[in-house]
């Protein structure tokens, strides 16, 4: 199935968003739950700008299911482009206020450097992926690793650190919010006009074999696994999570 170019850009800005909402949620309840109300109130405010783009666009604002084989539901709105470039605008310098709110404060250092180590090593061993995996200096991302739709095309580091402490997950973190800014502006600046949806066959059929997608989400590689036997009811189908792999690091990196 191709996917048309005008979707594959859509695609790229809805999913950056998405990292971009993710991280926002999680800024404001790692504040919370260190002790300071303040970023949860922060956090949620800036993250209302984001969920209302998507729900202008889909109808929905987190369970959205607006991506589908073959590109997305439905055209963006024409007021797309306009309101996630304000929102790009107003963000980029917000992320320096959550710096130094949280960033620097040294309460909030002192009770996260050298905290919960996860090593390079375990990491891979427990399988975990994205920003958990990259602050423990496994520089591994989907989109640099596998690349997929226009990724290849757009200009972005991957943060990576290596004290593999909720520290360097905090700054890999902060890091990757800017670097999703950077690429929905490209993405915006490149997308052309055009069809959102391939044309696809009222039923669609997994071929025989086994087939393996998987995308760079907001904290890591998640995985859809098919077995197709021809017919349009796959034989067997498994989605990878990264947060069950993520978790299981928990027990380890809590001893002491």
């Amino acid at each position: 199935i191709e996917v048309p170019e005008r979707a594959e850009h859509i695609r790229v800005i809805m999913s950056e968003l998405t990292r971009i909402s993710s991280h926002q949620l999680w800024w404001g309840v790692l504040g919370m739950d260190l002790g300071a109300f303040t970023p949860f109130l922060y956090g949620f405010r800036d993250r209302e700008l984001v969920n209302d783009i998507f729900e202008k666009t889909c109808g929905a604002r987190l369970t959205m299911n607006y991506i589908r084989p073959g590109g997305v539901t439905a055209d963006v709105d024409e007021d797309f482009a306009k309101d996630v470039r304000a929102f790009v605008d107003y963000f980029t310098p917000v992320i320096d206020e959550y710096e130094t709110l949280v960033g620097g404060n040294i309460i909030f250092q002192e009770r996260t450097k050298g905290i919960g180590v996860l090593s390079a090593e375990l990491a891979r061993a427990l399988g975990c992926t994205g920003p958990t995996t990259r602050a423990s200096g496994v520089n591994y991302d989907v989109r640099r690793n596998r690349p997929y739709g226009i990724y290849p095309k757009l200009s972005f580091n991957v943060p990576v650190m290596t004290e593999g402490d909720s520290w360097a997950r905090y700054k890999v973190r902060i890091a990757e919010m800017r670097e999703s800014l950077l690429i929905v502006r490209q993405a915006l600046d490149t997308m052309p006009e055009g069809p959102v949806r391939a044309k696809l066959p009222p039923i669609v059929k997994v071929p025989a074999g086994r087939w393996l997608g998987r995308v760079e989400a907001a904290r890591g590689e998640i995985a859809f696994f098919l077995v197709g036997d021809g017919t349009d009811k796959p034989w067997r189908v498994k989605v990878r999570s990264p947060n069950f792999s993520n978790l299981a690091a928990l027990p380890e990196i809590i001893k002491g």
